[in-house]
């Protein structure tokens, strides 16, 4: 497989994982505007799922359109785009091999209070549609977690016996305050239990210079962990994640004006995270707009 000497270095660190993985793990970061340089940018449509159609779509009717996510992700030369089984269904036949696709596994839905997923793709749908990977979703701190950490286990070793690059969306909930769902000493735990899962790449939100006051929030303190900047953050996320022997994406979180994504940006990039997975701050803007944003954001990223 043909890769570049950062790829290269990247896959070295997944020492168990067969040529089949690998080379699909390859696909996705050698594709796109940042193929070879190591960093990523993915799109992900799930939030139809996540927080209703008309919330998500509304404000750009033209996404209540599958293919119109399709289009984005290649015409902005993306490294990968992520959707649940549908989604991905709906537009296989005309965008099969433009793009590494990733099967969203699981779902939750807003008009429940639980915090917990459904499970509503599989392995065998993810090869069906010929993807790279599939993706799951854990909730630390819910009362679900246990069986949330067991089915994305069983999902991932299926996974890669198959061949297939795993990843996971590690957001806490339910057992802290709301404003510790982005605290870092919340978010670097549930980065690490990603990597403890088997997790190919993690996904966690940008984590918010406030401290849940947990059992972790001593550890910090007595070892003057830095916490003041985005990058020092980031950084300590990296770190929890073996080192930065997995790969970290953020999340692009909640719709925010372009130099304040652009600020987040450069933070992730300066603290040495491998790059972003925006869906709202994207599909909610004009296509044109969300292009040049895009750009603008793999621009920072190859620097």
């Amino acid at each position: 497989m043909d890769s570049s000497k950062e790829v290269k270095a990247i896959l070295e660190k997944y020492e168990s994982d067969n040529y089949e993985t690998l080379n699909n793990f390859n696909k996705i970061l050698m594709h796109g505007n940042l193929g070879g340089t190591g960093k990523l940018v993915i799109l992900p449509v799930d939030q139809g799922f996540e927080h209703g159609p008309d919330r998500s779509f509304a404000i750009n009717p033209d996404s209540y359109d599958p293919h119109y996510h399709f289009n984005l992700a290649i015409e902005a030369k993306l490294s990968a785009y992520a959707a649940p089984l549908g989604m991905l269904e709906s537009g296989i036949g005309t965008f099969k091999n433009k793009i590494p696709l990733i099967l969203k596994c699981n779902s939750s839905n807003s008009l429940t209070k639980s915090a917990d997923q459904a499970k509503t793709g599989s392995v065998k749908d993810a090869l069906r549609l010929g993807c790279a990977a599939v993706g799951f979703t854990i909730y630390p701190g819910s009362d679900k977690i246990f069986e949330m950490i067991e089915e994305a286990c069983d999902l991932f070793r299926e996974a890669k016996e198959s061949g297939l690059v795993t990843v996971l969306w590690s957001y806490p909930r339910g057992g802290m305050s709301k404003e510790g769902e982005t605290a870092v000493n919340v978010v670097s735990y549930a980065a690490h239990m990603a990597a403890l899962c088997g997790a190919h790449i993690i996904k966690v939100k940008i984590p918010s210079n406030y401290l849940e006051p947990d059992a972790t929030k001593d550890s910090f303190i007595k070892n003057n962990i830095k916490t003041e900047k985005i990058s020092d953050r980031v950084s300590h996320i990296i770190k929890c994640a073996f080192n930065g022997r997995r790969v970290v994406v953020f999340s692009g979180g909640n719709a925010k004006n372009d130099d304040e994504l652009i600020e987040e940006i450069r933070g992730i990039k300066h603290g040495g995270g491998f790059g972003s997975i925006i869906g709202r701050n994207s599909f909610q803007r004009p296509k044109e707009n969300a292009i040049k944003l895009l750009n603008d954001i793999m621009e920072i990223y190859k620097k």
